[in-house]
């Protein structure tokens, strides 16, 4: 009796556990935001999403939000033993596997870090890993300052005088987004 009542049991237990779906998500572009700096999503071909092993999701408008956000917040906790990471595909818009792609350096990108991903490592240029993008981020290797001078710029409609630009607490992520450092 105790067999059947522990055999029962385990029947129970394990047919009400949860499959999660590691595929990537479609994206909500009127209503989905960056995890980091809250900008709403718009550019498919460098966008990125995270599922954890719980089946939550993250988006992130730039491999540079992403590196932010592994750096900075809470995205090691957050994803737990088995997570996946998607991008965009910088040619084709189609996700790929983010930690499995080729990133060229050079992109005009939401967040102006630059990286656009590849799924085929082309024959030509300077290509990076996974890895090695995250950590160049992670040492300022990007556009990002250049961008922000940029945004300063079209804003004000001169250089510096656009504070309104600046990353700070309540504004662009409350300072995560790399442009108030």
């Amino acid at each position: 009796m105790k067999k059947a009542v522990f055999l029962s049991v385990l029947f129970f237990v394990l047919s009400c556990s949860k499959k999660v779906d590691f595929n990537p998500r479609p994206i909500n572009y009127d209503r989905d935001v960056c995890h980091v700096c809250k900008m709403g999503l718009d550019e498919p071909k460098y966008n990125v999403e995270a599922i954890n092993e719980r089946g939550e999701v993250r988006f992130y408008d730039d491999i540079g939000c992403l590196a932010e956000d592994i750096r900075d917040g809470d995205f090691n906790t957050w994803k737990g033993k088995k997570y996946k990471i998607w991008i965009g595909d910088a040619n084709t818009g189609k996700w790929i596997d983010a930690e499995k792609a080729w990133y060229r350096y050079g992109d005009r990108t939401p967040m102006g870090y630059g990286y656009g991903a590849l799924a085929q490592k082309p024959d030509t240029g300077t290509v990076y890993d996974f890895a090695t993008v995250l950590d160049r981020i992670n040492k300022g290797i990007s556009l990002r300052a250049k961008f922000i001078k940029e945004k300063k710029m079209s804003v004000s409609g001169a250089e510096g005088k656009a504070n309104d630009m600046k990353c700070g607490e309540g504004k662009c992520g409350g300072g995560k987004c790399g442009g108030g450092k």
